[in-house]
């Protein structure tokens, strides 16, 4: 091969590299010998050796391998260095280093990808030079009917081989319908045979199922299980024994017909057959049809779909039909070939035109054994199936899963038996079968480490009794992420197992994972993005724990409004450390697949501060709100003033507050509007007493009644609780004409003063009117006495009950009217 390659490399320099400058020269200056003068040191037998290599699909592929192992070796050369004038064109790999790092994992990646697509339409480009002297076959047959004498040779031969096969087969078709009350006999007897042991089957399960006497002994039992088994087995062999006489007339009784149409197509062949090249034909014909016959019915003896009590193997109705419906169209390719491998020479065809038809039959012939594997994957899956006693065991039910595969591997090494074969490949039968063997250890020693890797991740997030009372709700966070790390379990065993199973079918893959740059690097930021999820998901439990734990402590302790502030806020919490977890996750991985970062953090950072800008209401709302629920300014259920409204705390979230008017109008109120608050649910309130007395009244007479009133509704059950101090006078505050501001104060409780103060002006109004306490007496004018030029007068209002003249605020609008 190595001198035919020399030549043929000799010979591709001198016609198509460009010439040294002395010889342009020379060609420039018009020498003709140059141009017309064959390669020197070539002879007439290595132009024909270099002939034989170009026609030969093998030895092209071989050749152009070669080349290309060389090519890759050389060193660029000065000619083909990019120009500062004329830079090259930027590939996809170029372009993609806007979006990604220069000697990132994603670049890489792109390489290897671009690397592997060259690759596989390379060895496409090979697939398809296996079937290129198909259009040799196509040359070949236009010739011959182009040719007057060919042609007649063809058609004489082919027609009368065609009417002697006709009339064979017309006659082997009048047999079998000649042969069927025979048939019919033969399957009538084992009907009877097999209905005579079936009766006898029944009383070995009748006697199966007797009931075991009282009395006997487990030795006894023993011994009797035995013989039933024995019984059994010898029916099931009994059964088999008869029914191979049947058989076999069934399969001589079939062969009859096909007998006849061998006989009938060898005498054809002697008499009609007119030329040696119809003989011929029709010998061919008949034996490969025959054959195929006859293998087809060997087959169909052991299934036999129409006659269940002579088949031979346990197989139901439906199967059999399958089967043999299949196998009637399989056995037909090979006769076919058979035909082509005997006939392509009779008629001028050449070897390389009947070896690319055989080469395209055979591979149609293995397409279909895939789909008849597809066809049958359940059937053959069903007797693959492990017994049902061993169904419990972890292991055969590894089996059974594996089993429902069966039909993969099969498909596989279908094809891979024709690539061989199509291929020439050395040792490539040996490679198939080591490589199904090694398949199939490293698949089970895969599953022994899932199934003891799946324990240990079963027992790691099992949470034990004790645990989930020491800290609730450990169990059903484990129960959440269960499910996911299984998952993650699952595909690292997977790609584990594919990597194995690539270095055992003679790809380098461990090799590439370990020590190969893009493998490493591959390996790292699958495990980087591992760890950031690992940690992030540690982190957000971890918060969510620690808070849930400081609302239970502030439970259990009877701190209940911090309990309920820390809900309030506990959302808020949550979704600013989920959104830094979040992007501190995807910034981790974008950057491990090798984008670059940093315009996407520079624009997120633009168009969160433009989004802020834009929304400062929204922001202060938060803001504020957030403050507020830290600081404890309001829960629901209190009364507050807010933005100018008093009511019913009915909601807060971070960004409004909902209240609820004594009307019973409910109020939304943005955080960002209030500016204060005014709570009147918080520790206590005062209820201020101020009214003015007459300047002829003593105060501490006046100051006693009200103390009496105090102490009185402090001795009543309703108001005990809801009053905390004693009556406190605070004095006079103002005298003058109009009388004297009286003022004083005490306690109540937080949110009770509206209800307390009501009952306690009531009673006191009594008790003022019962005292004779004075108030100042309103002066009044009278304009209308005036009246016809009267004096005016200047008195007092008529006399009556003393009015009260209390200048205390009356209760405000925003008094709840639930109390």
């Amino acid at each position: 091969m190595m001198p035919i390659l020399v030549l043929l490399l000799g010979t591709f320099c001198t016609f198509c590299l460009p010439s040294a400058p002395g010889r342009a020269a020379d060609t420039a200056a018009g020498s003709p010998s140059t141009a017309q003068s064959a390669p020197p040191g070539m002879t007439a037998q290595q132009a024909q050796q270099v002939l034989g290599v170009l026609n030969d699909p093998q030895k092209r592929a071989e050749f152009t391998n070669t080349l290309n192992a060389i090519a890759k070796g050389l060193p660029q050369t000065a000619s083909a260095a990019p120009s500062a004038a004329n830079p090259p064109a930027a590939t996809s790999a170029d372009t993609s280093d806007v979006a990604l790092e220069p000697d990132s994992v994603g670049s890489d990646v792109l390489g290897e990808l671009s690397t592997m697509r060259n690759g596989i339409v390379h060895q496409t480009r090979q697939f398809a030079a296996l079937f290129a002297d198909l259009a040799f076959v196509g040359h070949w047959f236009r010739t011959e009917l182009s040719d007057p004498e060919s042609r007649n040779a063809l058609f004489d031969a082919f027609g009368r081989a065609g009417l002697i096969i006709l009339l064979a087969m017309a006659a082997e078709r009048g047999l079998s319908i000649a042969l069927r009350r025979p048939l019919n006999s033969i399957t009538a007897r084992a009907v009877d045979a097999e209905h005579r042991l079936n009766q006898r089957a029944a009383r070995v399960r009748v006697a199966d199922s007797a009931p075991v006497p009282s009395g006997e002994t487990q030795a006894e039992r023993t011994v009797q299980d035995t013989r039933r088994q024995d019984d059994r087995k010898q029916v099931e062999t009994l059964r088999i024994i008869r029914r191979i006489p049947f058989s076999l007339l069934h399969l001589l009784t079939k062969l009859l017909p096909v007998a006849l149409f061998l006989g009938i197509g060898y005498a054809g062949a002697a008499f009609l057959g007119g030329s040696e090249q119809a003989e011929l034909v029709t010998l061919t014909l008949a034996n490969a049809y025959a054959a195929a016959r006859g293998i087809y019915l060997l087959v169909e003896t052991v299934m036999v779909p129409k006659s269940p009590t002579i088949r031979l193997c346990k197989a139901s109705d439906r199967t059999a039909r399958i089967v043999t419906r299949w196998w009637n169209v399989l056995v037909a390719m090979p006769s076919i070939v058979v035909c082509l491998s005997t006939l392509g020479g009779l008629f001028h065809l050449a070897p390389r035109g009947t070896e690319a038809l055989i080469r395209a039959l055979v591979l149609a012939e293995h397409l279909m054994v895939a789909v008849f594997i597809w066809r049958i994957r359940h059937q053959v899956a069903a007797a693959l199936h492990p017994p049902a006693r061993f169904q419990n065991s972890p292991f055969w039910q590894f089996l059974g899963r594996l089993a429902q595969l069966w039909w993969l591997p099969a498909m596989v090494f279908d094809l891979a038996l024709w690539l061989v074969w199509a291929t020439q490949i050395r040792g490539g039968y040996a490679w198939i079968w080591r490589t199904a063997v090694m398949t199939v250890v490293v698949i089970i020693v895969s599953r022994m480490l899932a199934l003891l890797l799946f324990g240990a991740q079963n027992r790691l997030f099992h949470i034990s009794d004790d645990t989930e009372t020491r800290y609730p709700g450990l169990r059903a966070r484990a129960d959440h992420y269960y499910p996911y790390a299984r998952r993650t379990l699952s595909a690292l065993l997977v790609f584990v197992t594919v990597v194995v199973l690539l270095q055992a079918w003679g790809l380098p893959a461990v090799t590439f994972f370990l020590h190969g740059d893009l493998g490493t690097r591959i390996v790292a930021a699958i495990l980087s993005v591992m760890i950031a999820f690992t940690v992030a998901i540690v982190v957000w439990e971890a918060a969510n724990a620690a808070l849930q734990n400081q609302i239970n402590r502030y439970e259990s302790s009877e701190q209940v409004s911090r309990a309920i502030r820390l809900r309030t806020v506990l959302p808020i919490i949550r979704t600013v450390l989920l959104t830094i977890i979040v992007i501190i996750v995807a910034v981790t991985t974008l950057s491990q697949i090798g984008l670059n970062v940093a315009p996407l953090l520079t624009g997120a950072g633009i168009m969160g501060a433009a989004i802020a800008f834009g929304s400062q209401s929204l922001v202060k709302d938060f803001i504020t709100g957030f403050f507020m629920l830290v600081e404890n300014a309001m829960q629901v259920g209190d009364w507050v003033t807010a933005g100018g409204v008093s009511g019913t705390v009915e909601h807060l979230s971070i960004r409004t507050l909902r209240l609820r008017t004594v009307t019973g109008d409910v109020h939304i109120i943005p955080f960002s509007s209030v500016t204060s608050i005014a709570n009147t649910s918080r520790d206590y309130n005062v209820v201020i007493v101020s009214f003015m007395l007459d300047l002829s009244e003593n105060p501490d007479r006046v100051a006693g009644i009200l103390a009496k009133v105090v102490t009185e509704m402090r001795a009543d059950a309703q108001f005990a609780p809801m009053i905390l101090s004693d009556f406190t006078f605070l004095g006079v505050d103002n005298a003058d004409g109009n009388g004297a501001k009286f003022l004083g104060s005490f306690r109540t409780t937080a949110g009770s003063k509206w209800k307390v103060w009501r009952e306690y002006y009531r009673r006191l109004g009594l008790r003022m009117v019962a005292e004779g306490v004075k108030f100042p007496v309103p002066t009044a004018i009278s304009l209308m006495s005036n009246f016809g030029g009267a004096p005016l007068l200047v008195g007092q209002t008529p006399p009556g009950p003393p009015a009260n003249t209390n200048t205390a605020p009356a209760a405000p609008q925003s008094d709840p009217s639930h109390e």
